[in-house]
């Protein structure tokens, strides 16, 4: 081989290194710039869907408003909470107990906002007559001679918030159900009885659930549903009476619509409220609570009402 042979032949090699060196250098960088810009892409995806996820989870629930519906000689102001859209959606009238519905700077107390939120996130509007503050009454837990009754002003009212719930045309007229709580759930049980049924306004409620009423208020009554009830009471309840309600329900059965009762072991009055700690009522001085007897959450009662509240408004 010549020099000059040897010459071109060295020249080759050093250009086939380099074309392969750039090659290389070439299609590493393709292959580098292509997985940046796959971590670029998925990371602004990933960051998409997180706006998007926090923006669903932060967005607040309707918050009510008041409505005014007549009532005899009078008014009687509620609080709705009412989903988005024209419906028609089911609808829940949700009765306060002897406490009132409002508290000093809000419109519904924290225990029926929060049962008032569960059923509005499952589709339902939720009616909260006022039964005290419409007349300018406080607090009637401690009150001796009440001039607000279970069985008269209350059911009043539940049958006035019926009325103007049919009248509405985004309310279910036949998916209308009674949801009541102590106080507001004796008012309930009067309302359900075959004897209050109102051929004017129709169709009846669907349903209705009762949490730990005062049941001795019928004692001797021969009490009956005509619409299917279930009543949530705590074992320990010791502000109302389990055996009463007990035996209320079983006496009920065969002459009745559907009716069943729920007794929780080691539960208390308010079991469904969140955060409330167990505590005795004697020696207390709260407007809002009864006189005697123990109030305070269980979690695993709660929870189980909850899901057998949304069961039982299901059917």
């Amino acid at each position: 081989m010549s020099a000059r042979q040897t010459h071109r032949f060295v020249m080759n090699c050093r250009l086939g290194t380099w074309y392969r060196f750039a090659m290389e250098r070439c299609i590493s960088s393709t292959i580098m710039a292509r997985q940046t810009r796959m971590r670029l892409l998925s990371a602004v995806t990933f960051l998409t869907l997180f706006a998007v996820a926090s923006a669903v989870q932060a967005a607040p629930l309707p918050s009510p408003h008041e409505v005014d519906i007549p009532s005899g000689n009078e008014v009687l102001h509620a609080q709705l909470y009412k989903p988005d859209g024209d419906g028609p959606f089911p609808a829940v009238i949700a009765l306060h107990g002897c406490g009132g519905l409002a508290g000093r700077s809000e419109p519904v107390l924290p225990r029926y906002r929060d049962w008032a939120e569960q059923l509005l996130k499952a589709g339902k509007a939720v009616l909260l007559p006022d039964s005290y503050g419409s007349r300018e009454l406080g607090p009637q837990c401690r009150v001796k001679e009440r001039h607000v009754l279970a069985r008269r002003e209350r059911v009043a009212d539940i049958l006035a918030s019926r009325q103007w719930l049919v009248q509405q045309p985004w309310a279910a007229h036949d998916r209308i159900s009674l949801l009541g709580w102590a106080n507001g759930a004796s008012a309930l049980l009067w309302a359900v009885r075959p004897q209050l049924s109102s051929r004017s306004v129709e169709p009846d409620f669907r349903s209705a659930i009762a949490f730990y009423p005062d049941c001795r208020i019928s004692a001797g009554l021969g009490w009956s549903a005509r619409v299917p009830t279930l009543v949530l009471i705590g074992a320990k309840d010791d502000v109302s009476s389990p055996p009463a309600c007990r035996q209320m329900i079983d006496g009920a059965r065969g002459r009745s619509a559907l009716v069943h009762i729920v007794v929780y072991p080691g539960a208390y009055h308010d079991f469904d409220r969140a955060n409330f700690p167990i505590h005795a009522l004697a020696g207390t001085s709260d407007a809002a609570a009864p006189e005697r007897g123990h109030l305070g959450t269980d979690p695993e009662a709660r929870t189980d009402s909850q899901k057998r509240v949304a069961e039982w408004l299901a059917r």
